[in-house]
């Protein structure tokens, strides 16, 4: 009888083991899928306030969710028509530089002018290893070009697939939100869905707040670099603008891209315009991060600014891109829902 006992509970034991290791190697496999999901239903959530405005100004519900998105829809036709032709033309001369940029490379002019520049440092030497790096690693670099060129396409069809998935979470979002609740007890059910409704709406807030200062960051960009005289301002300022999306970091990643592009000899650049770039985004950062970001974020989520920093971070190391964007906000739920059901029960015990 023991034996059989031990043996029951050894089988049980390993039937748990394996349906583990199941689940994970199912999430592993998924992981693209679930993280479109997440991304699209994180959109959703941000279309949301949209709606509900308009549903407080006496919009039937399906009425305002076809206005947003067929606004939604229009925004992205829109730059699609008006900043994609411009940075598929700047692209083009850019390329079209490239052969020039290798030949100037190359000549002795450009060593002596880099020389000139930065006095400090041995062109020649570093030119000459640079060329020899790149000669003994030439398939390397081919095919990091070719997995890069790949990722890009994959990316424009995940972008399709999550704008899909979006549009369809904005629309039907009441039906998914009243599927959850209906899982939860009737005793808890009030409570559940008046805290979920908070985090949603701070979701919502939190991602048409971020959206705002990346707008803000790229039209100011385009604008100021296009009276410096900076080449390409339109796909500088889209790249600011795609970069000021990621909380944080998204901000000076894209400054010091848009710098660096400006120091890049033989395409209208000159160490002018790129101080006058690096002095401008080191003002500008600062007034988004003390008057921008404060007057914006704080009506969307209240999170201590540790905090932001340790969950943008976390967010960051487990799920990438996503994992930051989406960071702040479940920081935000995770505190919401300490303050509002974990201290209150401690404080009856």
């Amino acid at each position: 009888m023991k034996i059989q006992n031990a043996f029951r509970f050894g089988l049980i034991g390993t039937l748990g083991v394996g349906l583990g290791l199941l689940v994970i190697s199912s999430v592993v496999t998924l992981q693209t899928i679930i993280t479109y999901v997440g991304a699209a239903l994180f959109l959703s959530l941000g279309l949301d306030p949209a709606v509900s405005w308009l549903e407080r100004h006496r919009f039937p519900r399906w009425s305002a969710i076809l206005t947003v998105l067929i606004a939604v829809l229009g925004v992205l036709t829109g730059v699609v028509f008006a900043i994609v032709p411009i940075i598929v033309d700047q692209v083009a001369k850019l390329s079209e530089r490239v052969p020039e940029l290798v030949d100037s490379v190359n000549s002795a002019t450009f060593v002596n002018d880099l020389q000139k520049q930065f006095p400090g440092l041995d062109i020649p030497k570093i030119t000459e290893s640079v060329t020899d790096f790149v000669g003994k690693n030439v398939t390397n670099i081919t095919g990091t070009v070719i997995q890069s060129g790949l990722a890009v396409v994959g990316g424009l069809f995940g972008g399709l697939i999550i704008l899909i998935l979006t549009l369809y979470f904005t629309a039907s979002l009441n039906s998914i939100k009243r599927g959850m609740y209906q899982l939860v007890p009737a005793s808890k059910r009030e409570r559940f869905t008046d805290i979920s409704e908070q985090i949603m709406r701070a979701v919502g807030r939190y991602v048409v707040g971020q959206a705002g200062l990346a707008a803000c960051n790229g039209v100011l960009s385009f604008i100021f670099l296009s009276i410096i005289g900076a080449p390409f301002p339109a796909l500088l300022a889209f790249i600011a603008f795609l970069l000021s999306l990621i909380p944080l970091v998204g901000t000076i990643s894209g400054s010091v891209i848009i710098v660096l592009t400006c120091l890049i000899p033989g395409i209208g650049s000159s160490v002018p315009t790129a101080i006058t770039a690096a002095i401008y985004y080191l003002i500008y950062m600062q007034v988004e991060a003390y008057v921008l970001s404060p007057n914006i974020m704080n009506r969307a989520v209240a999170v201590p600014g540790a905090v932001v920093v340790i969950a943008a971070l976390a967010g960051g190391s487990l799920l990438g891109l996503l994992g930051a964007l989406i960071a702040i906000p479940v920081a935000a739920s995770i505190l919401m829902i300490i303050k509002q059901v974990v201290i209150p029960r401690q404080n009856e015990l």
